[in-house]
């Protein structure tokens, strides 16, 4: 029997209204998800991955109810985000909190870092002061950092520090599920390395579940145990991260795998498929790119389906093997 997910992501759709181009002419619309669905097991932590774009952060925004999709649903533990009432989830938030990309815009420069720190605790009523200081306290040490560092400012600290006081303030909670979107992207590549640590560290220690938006391969293949491929707003493959990364079955897949720096190899980039201009409404929305596209991948879109032999899915009519 499986385990029940922690995070249950079904069928979401958004879309945003683009500006006139003229006072005369109606609104464009632009997909930013077009049917996404996902699931996570609590301690299994997943990652998202994709080219600027594709729709990660609109989804990181909707898994977590700050945004509202036109379409589908999200349950944490069964229970369905968008049903809720106000008052019931405001309470949930206290199980789901959000690492922020950039740790010096996050941080409010006025602020010390203690009542940064407690900013969520303060926003749900959860716990008196003293309680508060106290598991300000250990939230910062948690992260690596010392329990006086309450009294300073985010002047005061280095870009990676800065960061760990965001995974500080996201921690004050407790919380089950944390949404990190590009958390380390902001940070020098010397201190990447401790941030992914620490995060790690925290999966396997206080059993905290990350769903990690990132569009560096290296970064989710650190912590994460199941990876999303997303395009388009679409997921185009799913799967174990290192059977995913290691023999990707979707070309886009092969695509940015093939572009991440490496020293055993020359870095490739697929060649552009000529006579298609990407505009195509119908048909695989990778077509137009994909080196490998027939005739049926300009006609018909693919869902996403299990793959024989293999466990995981893709959404591809010529999966590589």
């Amino acid at each position: 029997m499986s385990e029940a997910p922690l995070l249950e992501v079904v069928d979401l759709v958004k879309t945003y209204r683009l500006p006139r181009t003229s006072p005369f002419t109606p609104h464009g619309r632009r997909p930013a998800l077009a049917g996404v669905s996902f699931s996570i097991v609590a301690g299994h932590s997943s990652g998202i991955v994709g080219e600027s774009g594709s729709g990660k952060s609109t989804l990181a925004r909707i898994a977590l109810a700050l945004d509202k999709p036109d379409s589908g649903a999200v349950r944490l533990e069964g229970r369905s985000l968008f049903d809720l009432p106000h008052h019931e989830l405001r309470a949930l938030r206290a199980h789901m909190q959000m690492i922020f990309q950039d740790p010096y815009g996050s941080l409010d420069p006025r602020q010390r870092v203690e009542r940064i720190v407690a900013e969520p605790l303060a926003a749900l009523g959860a716990a008196g002061r003293a309680e508060r200081s106290a598991r300000v306290a250990a939230s910062l040490e948690a992260v690596g950092l010392r329990a006086s560092d309450a009294s300073k400012y985010p002047h005061e600290f280095s870009g990676g520090q800065r960061q760990r006081i965001a995974i500080a303030r996201a921690l004050i909670t407790r919380p089950k599920l944390v949404v990190a979107d590009e958390p380390v992207s902001a940070l020098d590549v010397s201190v990447q390395a401790q941030a992914l640590n620490l995060m790690s560290d925290l999966q396997q220690q206080a059993g905290v579940t990350f769903l990690l938006i990132s569009h560096d391969l290296a970064v989710v293949a650190h912590i994460c145990e199941t990876t999303a491929v997303m395009y388009r707003g679409r997921i185009v493959e799913i799967g174990p991260t290192e059977e995913l990364f290691g023999a990707p079955a979707h070309p886009y897949t092969r695509e940015l795998v093939d572009a991440t720096p490496r020293f055993d190899r020359p870095t490739r980039v697929a060649p552009a498929a000529e006579g298609r201009n990407g505009l195509e409404t119908t048909g695989c929305p990778y077509a137009a790119r994909c080196a490998f596209a027939q005739s049926r991948c300009l006609k018909e879109a693919p869902d996403l389906e299990d793959l024989a032999g293999r466990a995981r899915r893709a959404a591809c009519w010529f999966p590589l093997t």
